[in-house]
């Protein structure tokens, strides 16, 4: 693989990471909708509080994949983290993921003290199930009809990781 860098992102990155999440690959398997707006875009990122983490993935210099860890703001789930991923359709099965998965666990392990790691998936997105089983992530449960995507209502895994002891 090409030389991958992953870097906290920044407000600099709103255009590459709208372009990223316009890739049908990319916004069929999250929740995003086709044609994101560069605004929101750059409102998002701006305005993301301090005790989230957007990792970006870049390969020279191109944005290529975007991980978040947010910590749950509840007192009683502050050792809880969601994640979201996403990498570009024409980069997906590069390792890329597996880059942007390992660094958010490593930060989330080692640096948030983040005891649990929580995530969705689409019941058929079978390489990211496979990718997050990898990383210790178990199935928890099915939400039925989760999500409306490309006319109708679909699956999602709940799939979480404990951190192992001595971690």
């Amino acid at each position: 693989m090409e030389h991958l860098t992953i870097r906290r992102s920044s407000d600099a990155d709103s255009e590459a990471i709208a372009h990223l999440y316009e890739d049908a690959q990319v916004y069929a398997q999250t929740l995003q909708l086709p044609f994101p707006s560069l605004a929101s875009w750059k409102k998002r990122l701006s305005e993301t509080p301090t005790t989230v983490y957007h990792l970006v993935a870049e390969i020279d210099g191109e944005l290529v994949g975007s991980v978040v860890v947010e910590p749950l703001a509840n007192l009683r789930r502050r050792h809880v983290g969601t994640i979201a991923i996403a990498v570009s359709g024409r980069r997906q099965r590069q390792g890329i993921g597996n880059a942007l998965l390992m660094s958010v666990v490593d930060l989330a392990d080692n640096w948030m003290n983040l005891l649990r790691l929580e995530l969705n998936v689409f019941v058929d997105n079978e390489p990211a199930i496979a990718l997050y089983k990898k990383h210790g992530f178990v199935v928890e449960g099915e939400l039925a009809k989760y999500a409306y995507r490309n006319g109708r209502y679909v699956n999602v895994y709940q799939m979480a990781r404990i951190k192992p002891e001595g971690v």
